[in-house]
């Protein structure tokens, strides 16, 4: 099974937070790590971010189109 990968626009959009936010979100020590960190910046699974939200408390928005459309 492939993993869909989210980048930190993705996030913002996922949680509905600014990038100020998402940056402090990201710090915390129990937020998942980044499965990469490429030139443009980490990039996490989706599978542990939902976890991670769901274990926390928080509601995703609907996610991202990764398909192109």
């Amino acid at each position: 099974m492939r993993a869909t990968l989210v980048g930190p626009a993705e996030l913002g959009q996922l949680f509905g937070i600014s990038r100020t936010r998402l940056a402090q979100i990201t710090a915390r020590p129990d937020f998942p790590a980044p499965v990469a960190e490429l030139v443009m910046g980490k990039v996490w699974d989706l599978a542990d971010i939902r976890r991670w939200a769901s274990a926390t408390g928080r509601q995703l928005h609907d996610p991202p189109a990764t398909d192109g459309t």
